[in-house]
């Protein structure tokens, strides 16, 4: 599998929605608009989940449907732990030149609890210190390198001071009890024709046909 906010991506949508099948997983995550942002296409949001499956971080369950077989994903104990563990990357390893990890632990966050989250933001919060810290001791003073060269730097520091305030508000927001997060009550809901109420329907016909507990994760056959 090519990237790991590839493989957060995908544990994060099955995770939400199981018993999901491929083909709603794909739409959802479109509907996010990760062909753009996260430059992920729909070969391989069926091919990812394919590899998640045989690494067994993911079950794949062959179901008839309409005359046609689907197959439908659920979240193992090993694939919810990969989950943790790339979310905890994500959001503690700074990478100003490769944001596309932290954007999608962002777009996941709800799946997990505010403590959680909020200690990771907080480690994040120092990384990004320190990392201003190395670009302000190392930046060459002007006229030592050429003026191109300067605005690169500049680049660099007004990056870091975005990122400190962009952790520095998410903190803020958690701490003060706002945004929602596992375990807590949700007052947001999609509008009526959003695709979402079809997927919540077809997931409790495949806890039945799966022989699931609607409230637990689906390793069982």
């Amino acid at each position: 599998m090519a990237t790991s906010p590839t493989r957060l991506l995908l544990l994060g949508a099955v995770l939400i929605f199981e018993p999901v099948n491929a083909y709603q997983v794909r739409r959802e995550l479109r509907s996010w608009g990760v062909d753009e942002w996260a430059h992920l296409n729909p070969g391989s949001i069926y091919s990812g989940l394919g590899t998640l499956a045989r690494q067994g971080h993911l079950v794949q369950h062959a179901l008839s449907e309409g005359g046609r077989e689907v197959a439908v994903y659920t979240s193992t104990t090993q694939g919810r732990g990969e989950f943790g563990r790339l979310m905890e990357e994500a959001v503690t390893v700074v990478d100003l030149s490769a944001p596309l990890a932290f954007q999608t632990a962002l777009t996941l966050m709800p799946l997990l609890d505010r403590a959680t989250m909020r200690d990771l933001v907080r480690r994040r919060l120092e990384r990004v210190d320190g990392w201003r810290r190395r670009v302000e001791e190392q930046a060459p003073p002007h006229g030592v390198v050429p003026p191109h060269v300067r605005v690169l730097v500049e680049h660099w520091e007004r990056s870091a001071r975005v990122e400190r305030e962009l952790a520095q508000g998410l903190l803020a927001d958690i701490e003060a009890g706002r945004l929602a997060f596992a375990g807590e009550p949700d007052d947001w809901a999609p509008p009526q024709d959003d695709p979402g109420w079809q997927m919540a329907s077809d997931r409790r016909r495949y806890v039945a046909a799966l022989g699931l507990d609607g409230d637990e994760p689906g390793e069982r056959p």
